[in-house]
């Protein structure tokens, strides 16, 4: 199941490229999104390192025995240690649920912490590359 508030819509973001911001007040615990993902072996994990899409997969899976592509705005929603919004991995509908963790304002960003926990302020993998150089 795909559910996509139609509110949404992508903007250049001043953190990063560009990201998911909606037209109206999203309330906290609100759904946002339902992202489909596209499931795939991650033996593939390799090949898609490869690619553009490494930045974009998640583990997925109840122990990461596979990798998932996102679909919908699910990969555009940028990073943020201070975040408005969580992500729930549903692996039983293939999903990956976006609810809100607090009021969104109308033309505020989306971000989501990408360690999966909102309060988490474990260094994300571009943070620690940044660190290493």
């Amino acid at each position: 199941m795909s559910q996509r508030n139609p509110d949404l819509y992508i903007a250049p973001s001043e953190l990063e490229g560009r990201g998911v911001f909606c037209s109206k007040f999203i309330q906290a615990g609100e759904i946002i999104e339902i992202c489909p993902v596209i499931v795939l072996p991650k033996k593939e994990l390799a090949l898609i390192n490869q690619t553009k899409l490494y930045d974009y997969y998640f583990l997925w899976g109840e122990n990461d025995e596979s990798i998932a592509i996102i679909l919908g705005f699910g990969s555009l929603y940028n990073h943020s240690y201070s975040p408005n919004a969580e992500y729930f991995p549903d692996p039983e509908n293939d999903s990956l649920d976006i609810y809100a963790y607090k009021d969104i304002l109308p033309g505020e960003e989306i971000l989501v912490n990408y360690n999966g926990d909102p309060d988490s302020q474990a260094k994300v993998w571009f943070d620690q590359e940044k660190n290493n150089r």
